[in-house]
């Protein structure tokens, strides 16, 4: 089982791609997974994540604060202000700008943790800032969805929040817990973890895009523009960052990947909430969630071959 884990999470990338071009040019297909499944296998992804999860992976929080300070207030002035200036300046209307902030605003995605390690990258320091972003979300990700947006369309600052504790915060509350008490039972079930997560993910990608096929392929190429430099743009801006505070290579890998990889799938979850006048606002959540897992897989290949430079350490 160990074995196809690793295979099917090894070949993550292709398999999103391709699911997610039979949801897009053959909808039919996928629109036997319904949109109401998409909170409950984000719960699952959620779930997994807690079970990974134990004390230890929060030390990182308080031996190394610097660090994971600088991770959260990239992310949530990095994303939200990219996402911001993109939707501006290619002029997106009122339900894709909502959109495009939503995954700007969100946390990291827990694929980051992934790339991060193909990476060779500090995953320590990336699993404490996932795990600190995501907790700071209920908070963070609506208030600054809300001060991006007020001016432009309504947002339900209270459904986001009571959304992001449901799906996001409880059932990794309930991984961490369980991991804590039973963990000899749950480190046999760590090896199946990986598959669970990708199959999931997938779903969740073949629901959004399928049920939205239409409205994804009107938009034609602006709205992937956008998401693609968004993608893009908050890696090169997170290496960047660690640059010029001379963090070691193994830091800016992380920073880099955690800053570019966004919770999209929460994205789109949250949009039908937040937005439910504006139907456009799930395509850039749904445009995301393919591109991302693409391009993260694209970028390790690129960062593996960096050198840490151990002076800097």
């Amino acid at each position: 089982m160990k074995a196809i884990s690793d295979l099917i999470g090894k070949f993550m990338a292709v398999i999103v791609l391709i699911v997610a071009s039979l949801a897009l040019f053959v909808p039919k297909t996928c629109l036997w997974i319904e949109t109401g499944w998409i909170n409950y296998l984000l719960m699952l992804v959620m779930f997994g994540m807690g079970l990974t999860l134990n004390p230890s992976d929060f030390a990182v929080v308080f031996k190394r604060p610097k660090d994971i300070i600088i991770g959260c207030i990239a992310q949530f002035t990095i994303m939200p202000l990219l996402a911001f200036g993109l939707g501006k300046i290619f002029g997106l209307d009122a339900g894709l700008l909502a959109g495009v902030i939503l995954v700007g605003t969100c946390p990291g995605g827990t694929s980051s943790n992934v790339i991060t390690y193909l990476s060779k990258g500090d995953v320590a320091l990336s699993v404490g800032m996932t795990s600190v972003n995501t907790l700071l979300a209920p908070f963070l990700t609506p208030a600054i969805t809300y001060l991006l947006l007020k001016t432009t369309v309504h947002v339900n600052v209270l459904s986001m929040f009571l959304s992001i504790v449901q799906v996001v915060i409880v059932p990794i509350a309930l991984g961490f817990i369980i991991n804590h008490f039973f963990g000899k039972y749950t480190a046999k079930a760590a090896d199946v973890l990986p598959l669970v997560s990708v199959i999931a993910i997938t779903l969740i990608v073949a629901a959004v895009v399928s049920h939205n096929a239409e409205k994804i392929l009107e938009t034609g190429v602006v709205v992937f523009a956008v998401v693609i430099l968004h993608n893009v743009l908050g890696y090169a801006l997170g290496f960047l960052l660690g640059m010029l505070l001379k963090l070691p290579t193994s830091k800016r890998k992380a920073l880099s990947v955690e800053i570019g990889m966004q919770n999209s799938g929460l994205a789109t979850s949250l949009a039908g909430t937040a937005f439910p006048a504006l139907s456009m606002a799930t395509v850039p959540g749904a445009i995301f969630s393919v591109w991302h897992n693409i391009s993260g897989a694209i970028l390790a290949n690129i960062l593996r071959r960096l050198k840490d430079d151990d002076a800097l350490k």
